[in-house]
């Protein structure tokens, strides 16, 4: 019976190892088809493309195609650092942009929270009007609920920018005391094992719960591409608008949205820290913190720096 077990465990690692050779594989073909043929699943205008583009979105199709392209773009820069050096700095450069720009969504949000006590307690409007002609009129509780969304925007497209900047609270139990390359080990097995794997379940999560909240019939990670052209039949938009309360706010599918964007942003933040410990970790404490774009306070104001 041992011997049976273990024959039946070896044959089935080497079915895994060969289905996972054999998706690698796939991934150049499915990568190429996509490429040459974009109208199959980008002419949303057809209701089989777009349902297409629904499907390999959350598929593990699409999956090996990043992970293989993760692979081949970490071995071009293992061999050539300049490359993973430069893939460093674009992936830092657009989490920092993305961030700084979203940031003021707080100012926003802080603005429109004292419109909303003015026009309730000294004007005692029950809505707000903005623009001219047509203008933009909608209850205060829209507003009020509508402040989530401006929320939601720092804590999602701000989250890699502050991972950048180092701002993030840390619990350190053992980190401070080890030497310095083990701590690049560390920050390297981190973002494999914690950083990557989160985001890619919070996408494929987040991926169908999205487009839930957008088309009908409703679409699901267990439906099959062949059920999934059925249904295109019947394929139509039904963006969420149901808020709430009764007139509170209606745009609640920005949120599913900002969800996929969010596990975006962290898996490719992910794919640039495992870059950057793994080349600090090569060259040396002498290139900590290279071509690291971090924000300051400006000049006199050193006593400060690190705790903004």
């Amino acid at each position: 019976m041992d011997d049976e077990a273990s024959r039946g465990a070896l044959a089935a690692i080497a079915d895994f190892v060969l289905w996972f050779i054999q998706s690698i594989g796939m991934a150049f073909y499915n990568f190429g088809y996509a490429v040459t043929h974009p109208a199959s699943w980008l002419d949303w205008s057809n209701s089989q493309s777009m349902m297409r583009f629904i499907y390999y979105g959350g598929s593990q199709e699409f999956f090996f195609v990043v992970f293989t392209a993760f692979l081949i773009l970490t071995a071009v820069g293992m061999w050539r650092n300049s490359i993973m050096w430069g893939t460093v700095r674009f992936l830092e450069g657009m989490a920092n942009t993305v961030g700084r720009f979203f940031a003021w969504a707080g100012l926003l949000m802080v603005i429109q929270q004292i419109v909303i006590v003015f026009m309730q307690r000294i004007f005692t409007r029950p809505d707000i009007s903005f623009g001219f002609g047509i203008p933009l009129q909608f209850d205060i509780s829209w507003f009020a609920e509508e402040l989530k969304l401006y929320n939601a925007l720092v804590v999602c497209l701000c989250v890699t920018y502050t991972f950048v900047q180092g701002s993030h609270v840390r619990v350190d139990l053992f980190y401070s005391a080890v030497k310095y390359r083990s701590k690049k080990v560390i920050d390297m097995v981190g973002s494999i094992i914690f950083m990557m794997p989160s985001a890619i379940l919070i996408w494929m999560y987040g991926w169908y719960f999205m487009w839930r909240h957008l088309v009908t019939p409703k679409v699901s990670a267990s439906d099959s591409i062949d059920l999934l052209m059925r249904k295109s039949k019947l394929l139509k938009w039904n963006v969420e608008t149901i808020g709430f309360s009764p007139n509170g706010f209606t745009a609640y599918f920005l949120f599913k949205i900002l969800l996929v964007t969010f596990a975006a942003l962290v898996f490719l933040q992910a794919v640039a820290f495992f870059y950057r410990s793994y080349l600090e970790w090569k060259e040396g404490p002498e290139s900590e913190g290279k071509y690291l774009d971090k924000d300051t306070l400006g000049e006199g104001e050193e006593a400060y720096e690190g705790t903004h």
